[in-house]
Parts: C-alpha cells; structure tokens; sequence
C-alpha cells in the first residue's frame, strides 16, 4: 500500500521537524524557487464569489526539457521540448512566502533529489484540475495547462517493451527520470508493474479525452492510444486475475484489483467512466471498466445502510485487499466510481454499496473523527488532509447525483465544511484569495502550513465540485464551526478501571494489516476480567460497545461482556478468523459486535475470559443516535444527527428558524419539518437540520 504524497510528507516533516531545503546556486529553469504570495493564512482572506483560484497551483507549475529516453515520448515532442508539470512540495517560509522543493536528499553537485522535484501522480492530477475548470468556465489558460500537464503525463509512461503502459513515477528538475527513488516505493522500478500511477495516468487520460474529443480531435486520439496502451498493461497484470478470488482472514476478496487496492482502481474507474462514455464502442475499455468496478463492489456491503452500520467496518467500502482492519480517508474515491461507473454502464447494482458507504461510513466520520487519515480498526491516525477530505467529498456529490438524493448532498456539504474548520484545528485550511490549501492537520490541531502539489489539487477539485453545487457550497461555508460532536469514541483496554488481566506492549504497534490503538492491549486469561469506565452519550441514550479484539486463525477464545447496571449481559465474543491467505499476518484485529447495547445509565462496561486468551485493544463506544451540531457566521447553525440502530430512534433536533429533514437509510427525504422538533429516525437513516 503506497500512502498519499501528503501523509509520507506529514510524517516526514513530523519526523525531523521543518528544514530549509535550498538548491543551491546556478538555478535553472526547473531549479527550486521563493516565491511571495498574498497572505496565505486562510484567517485573513477575503472570500471571493467563486471558490476556486488557480494561483498557488500556477506557482506550482515549472518546465522542463527531457533528455532523450528510450521508450518515453509524448504528443509532438520534437516541435515541443518543453514539459510543464508542478513541483511536488512547496515549504512555507518566512514573509508568507513558499519554497518548491522536491522529494528526499538534495544533491547539491547534480541537481537531484532522492526521488524527484516532479512525480506523474501530481503531474497527472493536476490535468484533471485544469480540465474540469476549462469545462467549468471555459478558460482558454486552463484549457492550455490541461494539454500541456496531459502531455508531461503521456512522457511518464513507457511505451516499448516488457512494461509498456506502466508509468515511471518520479522525474529530476532536469527532465531525468529516476525510476528506483530512494526511499524505494512499489513497484521498482516503479514501471515495472501496475501501479496508483498508471491508475491516476488512466484518469486524467480519460477525461483528457472526453474534454478534447471534439476540440483537438488529432490530440484526443493520442490520449485515446495511451489510455489503450495503459488497458493493455491492466489486462496484462491485474485484470488477467479477473474472476479469481483470494482470501483474507477468511473473507473473500477479489484477486483483480490495481495492486490489490479499491482505493487506486477507483481512480483509474473515474478516467475509464468517462472515457467510456465518450468512447462507448472501446469494448476492451468498457471491459476493465465494468471488471475494475465489479471488483470494488466487491469490497463494500451489499446490505442497506441500517443493517451494514451494526458491525465493523460501518458501511465503508474497504480500500484495501490485504487487510479486513484498515479504512483510510485519503484515496478513498470508491464510491465515487461507483456512481459514476453505474450511470455509464447501466448496473444499478454498483450503486447500492455506493449509497451504503455515504450514508452510513460518512455519517460516522462526520459525527464522530472527520475524513481522518487511518481506522486501524480504531482511529489509530487522526491526521487530516485535503486528500482525505475531498474523497469524501467527491464520492458523496457523485452518489447524490446518481441516486438524486437530496440527503447525501446534505452530508457532501458538511464534509466539505473541513476546508472553513470543521477540522482538528478549528482554522480554515483553503483560502480563495490566494489557491492554497495547507498541506494537513496533525491530531494536535496544529497546521502544517506547506502546501504541496497534492494537497493544492485536491482542494481545488473540492473548490470546482462546489462551485458547481451552489447549495452544498452555501451549506460547507455555514458551517465551519464545531458546536458538539457525540459520535464514536475510543476506550483504551490497557486504562482498565480494574483488571486481573496484563498489560502487554508489543515492540510495534503496527504488523502491516492494522495497529493497536495506544500501542497496547490487555491479555485476558480464563477466569480473569476488566472493567472499563465508558462515556456517556450526550443524549444519555443507549450506545453500542464494539471490542477491537486481537482474533487468531483458528481457536476461539471466548467471553462474556456486561453492563455495569444490574450486570446487564450485553454478549459474548468468539474471536476467531479464518485462513491468513493475502494478508501479511496471520489473525487480525478486528471490533466485535455485541448483541446488546449498554443501557444510558450504565457507566462501566466489564469483561470476563471464559476459554482461551482474549486480547482486547480497545472498546469502540457509538451512541444509537450520534450527532455534530456545527456553527457558522452571525445565527448559522447546521445539525446532524444520525441512527445506528436497527429500530427507529427519538431525537430532538433543530432550532428556532431551523428547517428539519428527515431520510431514510437510503438518504431518501421521508419528511420536512420547521424548527426544533422532535423526530423518529428511520432505522440507519439521518436527519438534517440547517438556519
């Protein structure tokens, strides 16, 4: 699993604490560059009519001229040398200014970065940018940079050979590519197999394709040949699995996804849906449409929201194969293809896992950790990025469309309210008045005030996306502040209040496939027990209790978990999993669902061993009715409240001058109402109320 630009920055930048990185003297063309820029703390903007400003992204852009490289070209290179592409990082520095800089080491005497100052993954992200403003607005720059970026993308690929249609991932200041980057990424060299980079390659391909199709006929053939030669090298590799499935920890899972990830062949659908519907004669893309979509399906619910929302992982559509115990915001645009690919090619049936994941996963994220960077199972790194946010923000707009649901825009216009400070930090993290979305928050709340190529993109195709919604773009801007938030909450196992058990704490938190929250766990013998103090939920309702615990191949260790009141049994957990197969440890960590939820009085869970070992990381606490109440200028006040139960739920919700909408768990409106009120919520349905 390869983790976005901006999250192997974060923790970077975390690492070693901020540097200067300078290239140096005799700067070229391509060389690093200071540049000044209006204030770019996002406190003292002046917001525009329009939220999308290209500037930041602009800077970002430089050129270069590539030496000659066997089995790499592009669109009419030898009349045109020159390559645009954007710089992969941009360092805040002092005065409000920002520095570009490239990934890893600098070498002073060559130029070089360990990996590169460009990579095709921001390269090619940043076409789809430019093309979805040209389609937008009509602007003849952006329709310029759109060709030019889709240009550079087309030299990253190879195009001769055993790995014909993969794509190099990183380039030097000087046109080099550097196919085996230190730190090494899979795989390498980085053409060498299928990859996020051929995915994200495939999708601006796509839309580069569809965008010039009747504009530049001549070029939108040659985008239409590369795009080919990148199906040919999916049906080479990962489709030739297609209809094959693998297991992990005893659950299927499909054997054909871009290396093993819903998260990368999501992407990759978004290029092909809208390829195909430009193109729909292409039978083998069609094909690995249809295949790849099919494949992410596969890894979410087919079950409606109210059902899939009782049990782990609350709706989502898992991103990656290899382990049943990990959700990650960033690259998570699975049921964004979803959508899309339903209405390209007529399957209603790919929408339902769609519809599911954006009404039940989205419902908990807003209501309890926003689009965190890592579920692991528990929110084990609550990092947040622009990647992550506009994820979700993109598969809750292109469901709403294709389901025309009214409710799930609503909830896109609360996810979008991450970027005004519905965040850890409470700060907005774009600025329309000058393009630049900040790099990330830590769990702290402090900002990483940098602004690379990957998180000014995805803040600007969240800026595009509301710009064309007007209503969720209202409904994100009213509501920047955080009032309450009563959603999931975590209990360590090893802050037992009272336990026989013992406190084991592993060398490592993380085996690969997930990571204990806190970094330790209890270990239950037979006959040993815990209790543990929970939190009330602010509705003094009900809550669910989910033990993640550590279940073996295998044996089943087993026990019996209780409420404080009146020793109210609440269930038992056999933790057992199957076969290991695709995963990188045998066993996984994984919550538990218990029949019965803690009554609102109780206010300590206990646990007893009855057979075997059983390891407890933490208790996941969810109230049956969750809820964030968010604020925004002068008497803006936007609520939502959602059910988590399997029975229709009382809430009171609302305010004077508050317009109330009820749907079901479908995001189907069932009522409208004025004011404060009190409702019954549709079992896993949700209401929202706005002033």
């Amino acid at each position: 699993m390869t983790a976005s630009r901006t999250t192997f920055r974060i923790r970077a930048l975390a690492a070693i604490g901020t540097v200067a990185l300078a290239a140096g003297a005799g700067l070229t063309a391509a060389s690093p560059a200071i540049a000044s820029a209006p204030d770019p703390r996002p406190a003292a903007s002046t917001p525009t009519a329009r939220l999308t400003n290209l500037a930041h992204l602009d800077y970002l852009l430089d050129q270069t001229t590539p030496p000659a490289t066997a089995g790499h070209t592009t669109y009419a290179l030898d009349s045109q040398p020159t390559l645009t592409m954007p710089w992969v990082y941009a360092d805040a520095r002092p005065g409000n200014t920002f520095e570009r800089v490239g990934g890893g080491p600098l070498d002073p005497a060559t130029g070089h970065w360990g990996q590169g100052s460009y990579d095709s993954d921001d390269v090619s992200r940043a076409a789809v940018v430019y093309l979805r403003d040209w389609k937008q607005t009509g602007s003849a720059s952006s329709r310029e940079k759109a060709y030019e970026l889709l240009r550079s993308t087309a030299y990253f690929q190879t195009t001769s050979g055993p790995d014909a249609g993969n794509v190099v991932l990183w380039m030097q200041p000087d046109g080099t590519l550097n196919p085996s980057p230190v730190p090494v990424e899979l795989p390498n060299p980085s053409d060498s197999g299928n990859s996020y980079w051929l995915a994200r390659t495939l999708w601006a391909y796509g839309e580069g394709y569809a965008a010039f199709k009747s504009t530049d006929p001549a070029f939108a053939s040659f985008l239409q040949d590369r795009l080919q030669l990148g199906v040919r090298a999916l049906e080479r590799a990962t489709l030739a699995s297609y209809g094959k499935y693998g297991v992990a920890d005893g659950t299927r899972v499909p054997s054909w996804l871009i290396v093993g990830s819903a998260g990368a062949s999501a992407e990759a659908v978004l290029g092909l849906a809208a390829y195909s519907k430009a193109a729909p004669h292409d039978r083998p893309a069609r094909s690995a449409l249809s295949e790849l979509s099919e494949g992410i399906a596969a890894m979410g619910s087919s079950r409606s929201a109210a059902v899939a929302v009782q049990k782990w992982p609350y709706g989502a559509i898992l991103p990656e194969t290899k382990s049943r115990s990990q959700f990650h915001s960033w690259a998570s645009q699975m049921p964004a293809a979803l959508a899309e690919a339903s209405v390209v090619l007529k399957k209603p049936s790919l929408l339902k896992p769609a519809v599911t994941d954006s009404v039940a996963f989205s419902s908990t994220l807003l209501t309890s950790t926003g689009p965190i960077n890592g579920f692991s199972p528990a929110p084990t790194d609550t990092t947040q990025i622009a990647y992550g946010a506009d994820s979700r923000l993109q598969s809750l707009l292109a469901t709403a469309d294709a389901a025309h649901s009214p409710g799930i825009e609503q909830l896109a216009g609360l996810m979008a309210s991450w970027y005004f400070g519905n965040n850890t930090s409470g700060k907005p993290t774009y600025d329309p008045a000058t393009g630049v979305t900040f790099d990330g928050v830590q769990p702290t709340g402090s900002v990483n005030t940098g602004s690379g190529a990957e998180s000014t993109i995805h803040g600007l195709l969240s800026m595009i996306a509301l710009d064309a919604h007007p209503r969720v773009s209202a409904l994100a801007q009213s509501a920047s502040t955080v009032v309450s938030r009563d959603g999931l909450s975590v209990v360590e196992a090893e802050k037992a209040t009272a336990t026989t058990g013992t406190v084991v704490t592993p060398t490592s938190a993380s085996n690969g496939e997930s990571q204990l929250s806190g970094g330790s766990e209890l270990a239950l013998d037979r006959g040993e027990t815990a209790t543990f103090a929970v939190p009330a939920a602010a509705s003094g309702g009900a809550r669910h209790i989910d033990p993640v615990i550590a279940m073996p191949t295998g044996s089943a260790p087993v026990a019996l978990w209780t409420g404080s009141t009146k020793r109210t049994p609440l269930g038992v957990t056999r933790a057992t999993v199957g076969a290991q197969g695709v995963t990188p440890v045998p066993g996984a960590l994984l919550p538990a669902s218990l029949l019965l939820p803690l009554r609102g009085s109780a206010t300590s869970v206990s646990v007893r061993a009855l057979s075997g070992t059983t390891t407890v990381d933490a208790l996941l606490v969810r109230p049956l009715v969750s809820r964030v109440v968010l604020s925004g200028t002068g008497d803006a006040r936007s609520e939502l409240v959602q059910s988590t139960s399997l029975l229709p739920q009382r809430a009171t919700i609302g305010s004077r001058g508050s317009t109330v909408r009820t749907y079901d768990d479908t995001g189907r409106l069932k009522q409208t109402l004025t004011g404060e009120r009190s409702i019954y919520l549709p079992a896993g349905g949700f209401a929202v109320a706005t002033r």
